[in-house]
């Protein structure tokens, strides 16, 4: 059974840290694309990171570029999304997403399989 859990989530103070992890089971990460993705209170869910595993190639929304990274440990069939300089704006549920492709997309309807999300809160 595919499956994707993530975990990680929690409370941080504006510019802190936090590292979000997405274990992966019932397939390799080595043959699937992962996203990530995050939803607030009353808004639309939106993509904002992705890893193809065709050539590792990684993708960012404009709003994460510089602060967020993407990273895969294949031996742990895990993908992470290290999150820094936090600003309360990034306040969400935050979702990883899992689809047997090679190339990833920032879009929600590329992805067949979900996890159940981890809330992370910016606040002081």
């Amino acid at each position: 059974q595919v499956q994707v859990v993530e975990s990680g989530g929690g409370l941080v103070q504006p510019g802190g840290s936090l590292r979000l992890s997405c274990a992966a089971s019932g397939f390799t990460l080595d043959y699937s694309a992962i996203g990530w993705f995050r939803q607030a209170p009353g808004k639309e869910r939106e993509g904002i990171s992705c890893i193809s595993s065709s050539d590792g190639s990684t993708y960012y929304t404009d709003s994460v570029k510089g602060r967020f990274t993407i990273s895969k440990d294949s031996a742990k069939n895990t993908v992470y999304l290290q999150m820094n300089s936090l600003k309360p704006e990034d306040t969400a549920v935050y979702y990883c997403a899992a689809d047997l492709t090679l190339e990833c997309t920032l879009k929600s309807y590329g992805y067949d399989h979900w996890g159940q999300g981890t809330q992370v809160t910016v606040s002081s």
